[in-house]
Formats: structure tokens, sequence, C-alpha cells
């Protein structure tokens, strides 16, 4: 359970959240909603907002004003279509006085999501993480393909089996195992859908600079049917 929380809370709010292959939708089954959502409001509260130059500082500033408004904006909507707030939810004023007035928003963990919501359609760019329940296996995965993006996706579990069986059928190009935004240099980067053309990283991304060129070379007579 904690490493599965460990991962959502590293799908949102890494750079305050402000990451493109993030995973805002978090779905969690019905059987573990209670204790997952438990521990994963537990530790987002303890998360110390300001400086992120200062020690233990873990969450830092939203880039600019326009960015943090729409962050706002999103959250109210949220809250109109019926999500709840388990924690965090709107601005926030670190510690330091140094850092007051600035565009801080505190790490937010919305329950009680639909698939329906804008807040889970959209991507926000914020740190602001959305629980979605499921019941079956075909089921989330019906559901988290619902998208017309598909840059990311991970799967936490203890059963390799159904994680790579998971895997296999999600319509992401970049996805993680057991945690989330692992992508060492070696591994193509890059999404399905609306979620961009091409890859980056590996060598894939090599092959979009270069430019392919065919010869064969005959050594002995060639190969004629003409008289």
């Amino acid at each position: 359970m904690k490493n599965a929380v460990s991962t959502a809370m590293l799908a949102n709010f890494f750079s305050q959240g402000a990451v493109c292959s993030n995973g805002t939708r978090v779905f969690v089954h019905r059987s573990i909603l209670q204790e997952f959502t438990s521990q994963l409001v537990e530790r987002t509260k303890k998360l110390k907002i300001g400086n992120p130059m200062e020690d233990g500082v873990k969450v830092g500033a939203t880039i600019c004003k326009m960015q943090y408004d729409k962050i706002l904006n999103y959250l109210d909507i949220a809250r109109k279509e019926g999500a709840e707030v388990l924690c965090g939810g709107g601005p926030v004023t670190p510690d330091n006085p140094d850092l007051a007035g600035g565009l801080y928003i505190a790490p937010t963990v919305l329950g009680n999501c639909t698939d329906d919501m804008t807040v889970v359609k959209e991507e926000v760019f914020g740190p602001v993480l959305s629980i979605l329940v499921f019941d079956t296996e075909e089921e989330v995965i019906r559901r988290a393909n619902d998208t017309p993006f598909g840059l990311a996706a991970a799967v936490c579990t203890q059963n390799l089996s159904r994680a790579y069986r998971v895997i296999s059928k999600l319509e992401a190009g970049s996805c993680n195992i057991n945690t989330f935004n692992a992508y060492p240099a070696v591994i193509p980067f890059g999404g399905y859908k609306n979620s961009g053309i091409g890859r980056e990283l590996g060598e894939e991304c090599l092959n979009y600079y270069s430019q392919t060129k065919s010869v064969y070379v005959e050594t002995g007579d060639p190969w004629c049917p003409f008289e």
C-alpha cells in the first residue's frame, strides 16, 4: 500500500504537478479505497511547501500567475461538479514570511470523482490528484482508455502477471509498473492518440534524426534473364 501511495504522489506532485506525463487520474480498487485514501491524504498534508532550494521543501511555487489562476479555476469547477476536497484545494502561504504573496497551491487530493468531471477529463498541469473507484480489471482498462490522450500510465500491483496483462491493454506510450515518471535515457518516451507524434530518448529517437539510404553492391556479374 505504501508503494502504491508513493507512486500516486510521484504521478501528481513532482515539480508542483507541472509535468506533461502526470497521472492525474488515480484509479483505486474499491476494496482498498479507504486505506489508500487515508494514507495518501496523511502523507500529502505533510508535504512542506516553500523555496525548493531549502532543506525539506517538497513543493514550490506555480510557474506563473496565468497557470496559478487556471489551476484554481479547475478546483472551483471540481467542487461545483461534485468532487470532494480531501486535502489542499487552494492557495497556501508557506511558513517563510519572505514567500508571502507567492503563487503557492497546496497539493490537492480530490475524492468522489467521476469520469465525466472536467478536472478528470482535462490536463490541470498542477498539484491536483483525482481518485476514481473501480471494481473490475476490465472496467478500469476501459475507463482508463476512454480519453483522447495517451502519454503515460502505470499499474501498481504485487501480481506481475496482472501488471503485464493490464499494461499491454492500456493505450499509452510511456508506462511504468509500481512507480511513475521513471524514464531512463535508453527508453523511448512518447504517447498515443493526441499525446504527440514520435519518440524522445532511446535508439528510436535517433531514427527521427536520420534518413535511411539502401545500397546494394554486386561484386560479380549481375543476374539478368535478358539475352
